[in-house]
């Protein structure tokens, strides 16, 4: 059986459509093999939030089993250890049955999650808010002096400037009462893995209208509605409400942008966040990485084809 293999890239890539495309054709494979998709997304796992996080259609999902899909109601928040538990229990769910798990990833933190078990720290709500509250007063440069106080060596992988990870840091240290640095080589270290990577790059520029045709595609699709309905029934927790689409739109339902503003920022802050998971999954010296000029599936699915089967 084959290790399990993970399609991987920004949003809008075609990850989705290869993972399928991979789906159909394994079974014809010179070793046939059924696969099963694990979805590696951090919006995905909430119900009701189906247009924004473009999920699979009812039609695929009908083709092939997919997993970690709608886990949790929009209304808690979902932490990373409760998917990266999720998810390994959904891969060895389908090893177990002889099948190929076939990951699609767009959220790296928790595909590193999957691929590389670490011990994550916890949460602390009270010491986080309090934290931030400190940040917007204070600036980063004074939490992060802090935080060389408390805990040198998490200070010291940690640039001063980067507010977010240095509040995680000392939310760690102070909440939990262990030091941040103590959890491992983190997310820095790349060591062996047993999952096949493969990333799709596009070009900056194309990869830019794609996300701006997707968006104005789930626009028509009812994505407002889907938006409004979560919403007005208070169904949304402080994370889900911050996913890309939803956000934006809520700022329009509440009156504090137009709705072609809204639109246009999902557009803008979109490539924003492709541009990010880009730069975190290119850190990883595992990932194979397969060009693409015009259509994913017929550019990359044979390139997989020939690394697994030859």
């Amino acid at each position: 059986m084959s290790a399990p293999i993970v399609v991987l890239g920004p949003t809008a890539s075609g990850k989705s459509d290869v993972a399928m495309a991979l789906a159909r054709e394994c079974g014809s494979w010179s070793v046939p093999q059924t696969a099963e998709i694990v979805a590696v997304d951090a919006m995905q796992v909430y119900r009701g939030m189906d247009i924004g996080t473009a999920k699979p259609s009812a039609t695929d999902r009908a083709e092939v089993v997919h997993h970690c899909l709608d886990l949790v109601d929009p209304s808690r928040d979902f932490t990373v250890a409760e998917f990266a538990s999720a998810a390994a229990a959904a891969v060895a769910s389908i090893e177990s049955a002889g099948h190929l798990p076939l990951v699609v990833a767009g959220t790296g933190l928790y595909l590193r999650m999957l691929t590389d078990p670490m011990e994550i720290p916890g949460t602390w709500p009270e010491v986080r808010e309090r934290l931030e509250r400190r940040l917007v007063a204070e600036g980063p440069l004074a939490l992060h002096t802090e935080l060389a106080l408390v805990d040198p060596a998490a200070a010291a992988k940690i640039e001063p400037a980067n507010g977010r990870r240095t509040v995680r840091a000392l939310e760690v240290c102070l909440g939990g009462r262990r030091l941040f640095s103590s959890y491992g080589p983190g997310l820095d270290s790349y060591g062996g893995t047993r999952y096949l990577q493969f990333g799709l790059r596009w070009s900056r520029e194309v990869l830019a209208t794609r996300i701006a045709t997707r968006v104005q595609q789930m626009m028509a699709a009812g994505l407002l509605a889907e938006v409004q309905a979560l919403h007005g029934a208070g169904r949304l927790s402080r994370t889900a409400a911050q996913a890309l689409g939803y956000k934006e739109l809520i700022d329009h339902l509440d009156g504090r942008c137009s709705l072609d503003e809204a639109v246009e920022q999902v557009i803008v802050r979109t490539r924003q966040f492709a541009v990010r998971q880009e730069r975190w999954f290119r850190r990883d010296p595992r990932i194979q990485w397969i060009g693409i000029d015009a259509d994913p599936v017929a550019e990359v699915v044979p390139v997989i084809r020939r690394a697994l089967v030859g």
